[in-house]
């Protein structure tokens, strides 16, 4: 279970990266767009990295992990 602070540090973390990859208006564009009840998160996920092979997938995933070494749980292995 996901104690509280550990659950703040990620809100922190993702409210950052929103901020200063979108800027703050388009972050509250893209949080009131999630909460929207016709929003379908799961259909929207399903689709999100459809034009990217699993390597390429992997590649990012395993490139952000060397990038914020801060955002990895302690026991991740890292590629």
């Amino acid at each position: 279970m996901i104690d509280i602070m550990q659950n703040s540090a990620i809100m922190t973390a993702g409210m950052k990266l929103l901020r200063d990859n979108l800027g703050l208006i388009e972050c509250e564009i893209f949080i009131a767009n999630i909460k929207q009840d016709r929003f379908d998160y799961t259909e929207w996920r399903e689709n999100l990295y459809e034009d990217m092979s699993l390597d390429e997938l992997v590649d990012n995933a395993a490139s952000y992990m060397k990038e914020h070494p801060e955002l990895v749980p302690k026991n991740a292995k890292i590629i």
